[in-house]
């Protein structure tokens, strides 16, 4: 396989904060166009993982690999260049909260665009049409010129979302992005960022507290827990047993059903 055809590759990688191991002997790769959901309990190193995959925080062992380069062995500006091809959804998205729709999701692009052009953006929106385009795959088209801090915790989750959606990343990296939304919106939203990343052809990565919402969203999940991958497999081979192993002592927030269920074609989606 050339380094083309792949979007991620992590090899023996470990995270450590101080004395604190966060992640540990992480060996990973992960196709161009495949979509996949991390679960496991609080503390496991979920979003520690995607920290990583991100290049905020520096391996402290082991090897990163990011759209056939190493982010680590490139200079700050060709770091940067890279990092403007990722897209990062947040649990709680920073968005600044005077600032309006229109022009949070159009910062989307700040890093692709000159000085110049991302300046002129923030003080009047240079593509509304776009925005907007965004926006109305997440049933918030009549927020676009709301200030952030009208909107609900969902609804700024989706925003979040709407900003990457405009980006135009080659990969994607979400984490708990619908943690506010209730199940039925949460699926819409699942179905959006994976229908992106499938009609693209990119690398859709999303850690998720929600096992059943995982299941029947991704095709292949990871399970971590205490800072190592337990099992990584296609959903339709995730048992009982294995989400036991992986949840022991914690108990599952979101009981997982005998058979995932497959995602709604068409729903209501609640104002929230």
């Amino acid at each position: 396989m050339t380094p083309g055809d792949y979007g991620l590759r992590l090899h023996d990688a470990g995270l450590h904060y101080g004395k604190q191991i966060a992640l540990q002997g992480i060996n990973l790769w992960v196709n161009n166009g495949e979509r996949l959901a991390i679960i496991g309990p609080s503390g496991a190193g979920k979003t520690s993982l995607l920290r990583l995959l991100a290049t905020q925080v520096q391996p402290s062992s082991g090897e990163l690999e990011l759209l056939g380069q190493k982010p680590w062995a490139l200079s700050a500006r060709q770091r940067k260049t890279l990092r403007s091809q990722l897209g990062l959804i947040q649990q709680t998205p920073p968005l600044p909260p005077r600032q309006r729709v229109v022009t949070a999701v159009l910062a989307g692009r700040l890093g692709q665009w000159s000085l110049a052009k991302s300046l002129c953006s923030l003080l009047y929106p240079l593509d509304t049409d776009g925005a907007a385009d965004a926006l109305v795959r997440l049933d918030l088209s009549d927020k676009l010129f709301q200030r952030c801090d009208e909107l609900s915790g969902g609804q700024l989750q989706r925003v979040g979302i709407a900003r990457v959606l405009y980006q135009q990343a080659r990969l994607i990296l979400a984490d708990e992005p619908v943690s506010a939304m209730d199940p039925v919106l949460a699926g819409h939203t699942l179905s959006v960022l994976n229908q992106e990343a499938e009609s693209r052809g990119i690398t859709l990565l999303a850690s998720l507290h929600a096992v059943d919402l995982a299941l029947a969203h991704f095709p292949r999940i990871i399970g971590v827990r205490d800072g190592q991958i337990m099992f990584d497999l296609p959903a339709s081979a995730v048992d009982q047993a294995r989400l036991d192993a992986l949840y022991a002592n914690e108990q599952l927030s979101n009981p997982v059903p005998a058979s995932a269920p497959a995602a709604p074609t068409a729903v209501h989606i609640p104002r929230c």
